[in-house]
């Protein structure tokens, strides 16, 4: 687990600014003879539910999961809890977990869902049960009050700038081959918008594919039969939406013989495609900054829960619609393309890694020749 001190480092700025915020609305509230109507609906002694999607994706178990919990206990006085289930890809058993945590009258739930259509009747279930639905990463359908992710149109763009930038003169004549995610993820979509607004017109798209569950063993087989149609030295790169399905997509092209790769994008900064960036294997990755979106969930929910709705507003200052909703209240965490140029400025200095943790034995060599020691 990340060390409360480095991240409380990590989300500084983002907590000043909205002390800030919520301070500026209080005052305006007191000058106009008004106050928050909403006093604390609860106590410290409240349960989060925390239903994650896959086990693939290693952000969600490593840091998503235990910086909720420390941010959760951190605003309660250690008397809250994190209640957490994780689907393991499955969207019967994430509705299950759903439903289970209707059933033992969580307080508040926040859900990363796998399916954003599935899941509309399990969040009008909580609803009705009274328990506030915060959408975690991905936006949810049906009566949720809140969504807390990043700008994800804005992750497609940064991946697919990255391309055209890397390919500089010769983009016009590349071959560039998308490797998209689930196509049930209501992320995807938005992913595949951004990184087309930057690509078209710019590179010429060979292969298309949309990736069920996000699986790498699914994108390695895509990936395969884009080398049979196109021929691996005519892929000039791969826009690939996240980091699980970037590794598939170098094994595919290792394995067909591919000694230098072309440009390979991702998304997450997992720490083995941070350790690709390093060797050169992958191009760049999308930081997110979990850290901060995983700890303003934290602080939504718990917002929500006791009824304290100047900060709940203070947080969620943007809004989104999803196909069931209008006028969401969102919180939309900033992204930043991850190089061999940044590694120290971002996940390092958040404290996600240490030196010692990208830089072992077999990346020793590749992270002194960029100062990476």
């Amino acid at each position: 687990m990340i060390a409360r001190n480095t991240r409380q480092a990590a989300v500084r700025h983002v907590s000043m600014a909205l002390a800030v915020s919520v301070s500026a609305l209080s005052l305006a509230a007191c000058g106009d003879g008004g106050s928050d109507d909403t006093a604390a609906k609860k106590g410290n002694d409240i349960t989060v539910g925390l239903l994650l999607p896959d086990r693939d994706t290693a952000r969600f178990e490593k840091f998503d999961y235990p910086l909720i919990k420390e941010e959760v206990a951190s605003l309660t006085e250690d008397k809250g809890k994190v209640r957490y289930a994780n689907a393991e890809a499955s969207v019967t058993r994430q509705s299950e977990q759903f439903q289970k945590m209707i059933a033992d009258k969580v307080d508040v739930i926040l859900v990363d869902a796998l399916n954003s259509k599935a899941i509309a009747t399990d969040v009008q279930k909580a609803k009705d049960a009274g328990i506030p639905v915060i959408a975690y990463d991905r936006l949810a359908e049906g009566p949720i009050d809140a969504y807390v992710s990043h700008d994800n149109e804005l992750v497609g763009q940064v991946q697919g700038r990255a391309i055209v930038g890397e390919l500089g003169d010769k983009a016009g004549k590349s071959k560039v081959v998308m490797m998209n995610g689930d196509p049930g993820d209501p992320n995807t979509a938005r992913f595949k918008d951004g990184a087309l607004s930057e690509l078209r017109g710019q590179v010429n798209i060979v292969k298309e594919y949309d990736t069920k569950e996000w699986k790498p063993a699914i994108a390695k087989e895509h990936m395969k039969e884009a080398i049979r149609s196109v021929g691996l030295s005519n892929i000039a790169a791969v826009y690939s939406a996240n980091d699980g399905m970037a590794g598939a997509v170098i094994e595919a092209m290792q394995e067909a013989g591919a000694a230098k790769m072309p440009p390979v994008t991702g998304q997450d900064a997992n720490l083995d495609a941070v350790q690709r960036v390093v060797s050169g294997e992958q191009y760049m990755t999308v930081y997110k900054s979990f850290l901060l979106e995983a700890t303003n969930a934290a602080k939504i929910a718990v917002a929500k829960v006791q009824g304290r709705s100047i900060e709940f507003a203070a947080l969620t200052r943007e809004t989104v619609d999803s196909p069931t909703q209008k006028n969401i209240p969102a919180m939309l965490v900033p992204v930043v393309a991850l190089t061999k140029d940044n590694i120290k400025e971002t996940v390092i200095t958040d404290g996600v890694y240490t030196v010692k943790d990208i830089c072992t034995s077999k990346y020793r060599a590749d992270c002194a020749a960029i100062g990476l020691d």
